[in-house]
């Protein structure tokens, strides 16, 4: 394990060739991976059970005949 010396010379080295603003892009993007993959992984941790309570059938989904349909079907 490099120690503070070595990880300040490093530090250093990133900032001349990447730059500030990149090296803080470069941060931002990170984290915003590394929280996207722990919602990921707590996502799949959920039992499928509390996912089925929570979806509702669709009551507004339409019926396969209308009233004109069927209106049409007796005829």
């Amino acid at each position: 394990m490099p120690g503070p010396t070595e990880l300040i010379i490093i530090l250093i080295i990133l900032l001349v060739v990447f730059g500030t603003k990149k090296l803080k892009n470069m941060g931002t993007d990170l984290g915003s991976a590394i929280k996207g993959f722990k919602n990921a992984v707590s996502d799949e941790d959920k039992p499928e059970s509390d996912e089925a309570k929570n979806a509702a059938p669709d009551a507004s989904a339409p019926s396969d005949l209308t009233p004109d349909a069927a209106d049409k079907e007796k005829s």
